[in-house]
């Protein structure tokens, strides 16, 4: 059995925008969803913290196939 983990890339078939949190999702082995609320909750002061994150994160991680 193979403990290998598939490289982390935004996700093409999971996306809403850019496939940040689908590609999080399936990296760790669960739910995007969580990955979604954690970024609107970090989005609800200010917006910086999650808004930002979030777009730093679609510039660091490499598009699906």
């Amino acid at each position: 059995m193979s403990n290998q983990r598939n490289a982390l890339r935004r996700s093409s078939r999971d996306r809403i925008i850019a496939g940040v949190c689908g590609g999080l999702g399936e990296f760790f082995g669960i739910s995007p969803i969580w990955f979604r609320l954690g970024f609107i909750i970090a989005a609800i002061p200010g917006g910086v913290p999650g808004i930002g994150l979030y777009l730093l994160l679609w510039l660091i991680i490499p598009a699906g196939i």
